[in-house]
């Protein structure tokens, strides 16, 4: 458990993932440092296309980590 607190970039990464299969804007972003920053966007838009090749529901749940 404290590793994963400690990883924040994983983290960003993440909660990104979950933001973009979500439909949340790439606005709401709410890291300001460049590298989590970077990882939350990379995440955004991998579950961005995730959520448009339908991996939504019960089909993509292999894909999301438990946070």
């Amino acid at each position: 458990m404290r590793r994963q607190k400690r990883d924040m970039k994983t983290r960003a990464y993440d909660r990104g993932y979950q933001a973009g299969l979500s439909r949340r804007s790439i606005d709401f972003c709410p890291h300001v440092e460049e590298a989590h920053r970077l990882n939350w966007i990379s995440g955004w838009r991998e579950g961005r296309y995730d959520e448009w090749d339908g991996y939504t529901g019960v089909s993509g749940v292999h894909k999301i980590r438990a946070l």
